[in-house]
């Protein structure tokens, strides 16, 4: 799926009336079957860009097109549609805790089953191969039939990427899919997601704090800060020195006019569980 754009801007979910807008002015075009990551320091506007994305948070201004339509103006059905052709992956899954991992999984086809189906599938899963391999592409085949409730949060973070593999979608916005993963099993699951979407021609829009992770599997490059771009790159051209500006504690960093503190690691420090 093709995104584009123009001078867009949204407010947060939970943002009063006199808040300032989480996005401001945002322009850019993804190309389908394209894979971006997006970084930032928390409060810069990620999550709300994947809502707007998503189609599930209109712009306060500006304009979203998604395959050159304006989501918004299309009539109720239609944008229902729109939204089954995605799936929005957030940070912590909302997972039944009673449910079974592979029922959990095979949620991600809803959009393209009959009720019928649906039903059917709660009591006798519908394809439990499909759920099996998808599991397996995050290191999860043997919890197929565990409960939800049994697992850690970063295997409840790879159950919902698992969903993303078996849904009909061809959009993947995930939000913050390694933050519950210790490194070695983030890098992973994150080249396992980049892997799927590469080989199933999906567009994939990711949000990261690891950068890192970022940079070493994500050919293109988003800084957001405050809810502006400050960048858009080749992963190869995102310097030491823009990550200080993009994550600066004062104001003389983020100008430009001091160098970060000597005692400053070059690259933000990631903390893997929050």
């Amino acid at each position: 799926m093709k995104l584009s754009l123009q001078d867009l801007s949204a407010r947060h979910a939970t943002a009063r009336r006199e808040s300032a807008d989480a996005l401001s002015g945002l322009s850019l075009d993804i190309a389908a079957s394209e894979q971006l990551a997006v970084i930032g320091p928390s409060g810069a506007g990620k999550t709300t860009l994947l809502e707007v994305l998503a189609c599930g948070r209109p712009p306060s201004a500006g304009r979203l097109a998604i395959d050159a339509t304006a989501p918004w103006a299309l009539p109720r059905r239609a944008l229902q549609r729109l939204r089954g052709r995605l799936i929005l992956v957030p940070q912590v899954p909302p997972l039944p805790p009673r449910q079974r991992v592979v029922t959990a999984v095979l949620a991600g086809r809803l959009p393209s089953w009959s009720l019928w189906t649906a039903l059917r599938s709660l009591f006798y899963p519908v394809d439990i191969p499909a759920a099996e391999e998808a599991l397996e592409a995050f290191e999860l085949g043997d919890k197929l039939f565990e409960r939800v409730d049994r697992l850690s949060g970063g295997e409840r973070q790879r159950v919902g990427l698992a969903r993303a593999l078996v849904s009909p979608a061809q959009l993947w916005l995930v939000d913050e899919p390694l933050s519950a993963l210790d490194p070695a099993r983030a890098q992973r699951a994150i080249a396992a997601l980049v892997r799927e979407a590469g080989a199933r021609g999906v567009t994939l829009v990711a949000t990261l704090h690891q950068v890192e992770a970022a940079l070493a599997h994500f050919p293109r490059i988003l800084g957001l800060r405050d809810g502006r771009l400050m960048f858009d790159l080749p992963s190869a051209e995102v310097t030491p020195a823009l990550l200080a500006r993009l994550y600066a504690q004062h104001e003389d960093e983020l100008q430009g006019t001091v160098p970060p503190a000597t005692d400053a690691p070059a690259l933000p420090v990631v903390m893997q569980c929050r």
